[in-house]
């Protein structure tokens, strides 16, 4: 069956920034995380075989969620310089090895991979989704396997609805449950006392 990767392109290139000590190319330009970023697509390009690839990016301007609670990431600090210096030159690359990545005002990358997640899913294809995102297991069900990076960029879990189920004794749509009842301290979104 034909795969179709979904790659959360702002999740993993900060954790290859993060996981990668500083490298720069000769004029002066920082690279480790680009370089961290290309070694994990070849991974998973090598284990999967996708026939099908996304790189989905988040943007600058705000989404419908400042919209909604206006102190969404609020608390957020901003991207290293060092960091926000390498995403053009990521997405350059991308463009050169003809790797598909999008971006949209106003939405945020986990709900580019969320909609073609489901679109891909009710088609009866084979997703993969690439993130650091825990949020994003709430999609795993038996045609989509959600992959969130752990530690460094090597170390992945596999969530589908049985892992999701035994990890936390709950299906991945009662995760959109836990997460407002837990609310989110990295998006500022307060969740009940207590939980």
């Amino acid at each position: 069956m034909d795969k179709f990767v979904l790659i959360d392109g702002n999740s993993l290139i900060n954790r290859a920034f993060y996981a990668t000590p500083p490298l720069s190319a000769p004029d002066g330009t920082p690279t480790n995380a680009v370089y961290a970023f290309m070694n994990m697509l070849i991974k998973i390009i090598g284990d999967l075989s996708p026939k099908y690839l996304l790189v989905a990016f988040d943007r600058k301007e705000p989404t419908f969620r400042h919209k909604i609670y206006t102190e969404y990431k609020g608390t957020r600090k901003p991207m290293p310089e060092d960091l926000a210096a390498q995403i053009p030159v990521l997405k350059r690359l991308l463009d050169d090895l003809d790797i598909c990545h999008y971006e949209c005002a106003g939405i945020e990358a986990d709900d580019i991979i969320g909609t073609l997640s489901k679109r891909a899913d009710e088609k009866g294809q084979q997703v993969v989704i690439v993130s650091g995102d825990k949020d994003l297991t709430q999609l795993a069900t038996d045609k989509t396997t959600v992959y969130i990076t752990r530690k460094g960029i090597t170390d992945i879990e596999k969530y589908t609805p049985e892992h999701v189920q035994e990890k936390y004794g709950l299906t991945p749509l009662q995760i959109i449950d836990l997460k407002a009842l837990m609310g989110d301290a990295s998006d500022n979104i307060p969740g009940v006392p207590g939980v």
